[in-house]
């Protein structure tokens, strides 16, 4: 009798509590974030090149250290192949294709003319040999037989080429075909050549061992017999440049000399892309020029003192009040040379409304780095374990523990 006249003298008190709970659960508990672009820290024009074109890129932000007519269409050449070499670097990435895959060469891919390895009408190369083909001998009949065997045939191949292109919001460029011969609507500009060569680069970096192969060679497996055939690197910063990583060259008419070249030195990497230039020594040495100046003005500026630390702010929607979360990753980018350390700001910015449930490794909220009012970038911060969706019931018990 005791138990239930205390427990009905609580009854009142105990809805009123429950009302206000619900009440409540309505109402975010999250810090709002402070909304700011990605920028650039400095992307003064201060070169002045014989190319009609030219970028330097930070390979790592994607972010544009200086630049001139980076976006006017141009005949791209051979450093079209760059786009060929991501969909065939993202086919084995898949399974598609391995490298012990044997690709087999069409009459159309055997009937091809430029830069080419004379492979022939019914021969049979590993992914790994097309991939020495186009990458030292920029070899045109090499990448119109992997793009039939990835795709069905070339043109659904440069479809997906088109595909990836708007993909990586490249905007100034149309490909024709998947090596780079001169064809009307085949087309690129410098910072769409430096974008793809980006995404090369940085999900796929192994593609460095072939880029930067001088020379090697191939064994041809003809119904002739076998023959061997000698491969020699088009790149000559593979050989004369400090830090080089590729890329790849291009030539023709009506494109000139171009390069997309990418260099790395103490945790700097960057990508410098000439098209048109007058000349094959041109465009090496303002390659070059582009790549000095990057290692020369640009350093790495690295915090990795928040990995591993716990933030925690309010969560709506669960028994718990407050969900932990942790910066998973160090925050680093390319800074000016003599930039003052000590006045970077850093921030912790939770996202807005935060409501359960929310899964394990969710970002909840960022690590946003200021420097004299710019936002440099930000590192995630991510939940650290799962937060469930509570339902009346959950509520109901735990005010009933808290009363009893």
């Amino acid at each position: 009798m005791k138990l239930k006249r205390n427990f009905g003298f609580a009854k009142p008190l105990l809805c009123s509590l429950l009302c206000l709970l619900l009440a409540l659960i309505s109402i975010s508990m999250a810090d709002s974030p402070v909304e700011a672009p990605h920028v650039t820290v400095d992307a003064k024009n201060v070169l002045t090149l014989e190319s009609k074109s030219y970028v330097l890129m930070d390979q790592q932000s994607g972010n544009i250290l200086c630049a001139s007519q980076e976006n006017v269409e141009l005949a791209p050449a051979s450093i079209t192949k760059i786009m060929t070499l991501l969909l065939i670097m993202e086919a084995l990435d898949s399974g598609a294709i391995t490298y012990e895959t044997m690709v087999p060469v069409s009459e159309h891919a055997a009937s091809m003319g430029g830069s080419q390895v004379y492979l022939e009408t019914g021969e049979q190369l590993s992914v790994h040999d097309m991939l020495k083909c186009i990458c030292i001998a920029s070899a045109n009949d090499a990448c119109v037989a992997m793009a039939e065997y990835i795709a069905g045939s070339e043109e659904a191949f440069v479809k997906r080429m088109n595909e990836k292109a708007r993909d990586l919001s490249m905007e100034h460029t149309n490909f024709v075909n998947c090596y780079g011969l001169d064809t009307e609507g085949h087309y690129s500009c410098a910072a769409d050549v430096a974008r793809m060569s980006r995404e090369l680069m940085q999900k796929h970096p192994e593609i460095s061992t072939y880029a930067t192969t001088w020379m090697d060679s191939i064994v041809h497996h003809t119904k002739k017999g076998d023959s061997e055939f000698g491969l020699s690197n088009t790149n000559r910063l593979i050989r004369t440049y400090s830090g080089i990583t590729g890329l790849k060259t291009g030539s023709t008419g009506n494109a000139l000399y171009c390069l997309s070249a990418t260099a790395t030195r103490n945790q700097v990497k960057l990508i410098a892309v000439v098209m048109g230039a007058p000349s094959t020594k041109v465009r090496f040495a303002e390659a070059a020029k582009l790549l000095d100046y990057g290692f020369a003005n640009y350093y790495y500026y690295q915090d990795s003192e928040n990995v591993g630390k716990l933030f925690s702010c309010k969560i709506s929607g669960s028994l718990n009040r407050e969900i932990q979360g942790e910066a998973k990753a160090d925050f680093g980018m390319l800074l000016p040379i003599g930039t003052q350390e000590a006045e970077i700001e850093k921030s912790v910015v939770f996202e807005k409304d935060l409501s359960a449930p929310i899964a394990k490794g969710t970002q909840i909220g960022r690590i946003q780095y200021t420097f004299r009012g710019t936002v440099l970038g930000e590192a995630q911060i991510q939940a650290v374990s799962t937060v469930k969706k509570a339902d009346y019931s959950d509520f109901f018990l735990r005010l009933l523990q808290m009363f009893l």
